[in-house]
């Protein structure tokens, strides 16, 4: 289960797990804790809710998973216990093995909170007075935290290091259903508008060598941990990873428990 602050946030950042999990034969849930209504310069508000919600079900259509989106609005996501308790219902309801969030020191406040929100169900989820309209769960899941640069105050800190090349292919069909975000928005808020072509076969190689060169780095920082899990011949071939780093909040994150989580991949 994927939580994220908004549509196409999973899907950047836990794409390839996914698709790797869905491809093993696993469930696999995205949820959107915000609408996503305010990524846009010029669409906003329901309409644009609309369709980030319409570009989450075809994303989740190319893997087979299963997407939420909340009614909760972009930009003004705050950690209530309403939302928290909303949270809880939706980790027990789909009892998941893993839980992927963003850290909680993190450029976005709606990614802040997101984990916050999550990182405040943690414990709850066992407590059956608690949100008691979905029974309590007799033990916590494997919480951890998907990549990011940020180094204050203190820098992503990964257990685990896996190769998502193999389902590259996918991530980047994910990727370009959230057409409203890739070709829109964050072109845009780069300033690099002009950089996006209009044609939609060349719209999907430039967001290939786009997100090839967000995603190559990654591979590089944790080779070592690429390394320790394939061994070093195969982690010098890795072009492209993602990597995880446990929470202290949740089941025990010792390495033997993520190792079997990702086993095979």
């Amino acid at each position: 289960m994927v939580i994220g602050a908004h549509p196409d946030d999973c899907e950047f950042k836990v794409g390839g797990l996914a698709a790797l999990f869905r491809r093993a034969g696993h469930a696999v849930r995205f949820v959107s804790v915000t609408n996503g209504e305010s990524g846009h310069p010029t669409d906003y508000g329901d309409r644009l809710a609309q369709t980030r919600r319409a570009e989450a079900a075809a994303s989740a259509a190319v893997t087979g998973l299963e997407y939420m989106v909340l009614p909760n609005r972009d930009a003004y996501l705050m950690p209530h216990t309403a939302i928290r308790d909303d949270l809880i219902r939706l980790i027990r309801q789909f009892q998941p093995d893993l839980v992927v969030t963003h850290r909680p020191n993190d450029y976005h406040p709606d990614h802040r909170y997101t984990a916050q929100l999550v990182c405040d169900a943690a414990y709850l989820l066992t407590v059956p007075a608690v949100a008691n309209a979905v029974p309590a769960l007799p033990h916590d899941p494997l919480i951890m935290y998907m990549e990011d640069g940020f180094r204050r105050p203190y820098p992503f800190s990964p257990a685990i290091a896996v190769d998502v090349g193999p389902v590259f292919e996918q991530v980047l069909a994910m990727l370009a259903c959230h057409a409203s975000q890739f070709f829109d928005w964050l072109p845009y808020n780069r300033g690099e508008s002009g950089k996006v072509p209009a044609d939609p076969k060349l719209r999907l190689e430039w967001l290939r060598g786009w997100y090839g060169e967000q995603i190559r780095p990654v591979a590089e920082r944790y080779r070592g941990l690429l390394a320790a899990r394939y061994g070093r011949l195969r982690a010098e071939q890795v072009e492209f990873c993602e990597a995880y780093e446990p929470c202290e909040y949740g089941a025990a994150p010792t390495q033997e428990t993520i190792e079997v989580l990702f086993e095979g991949f």
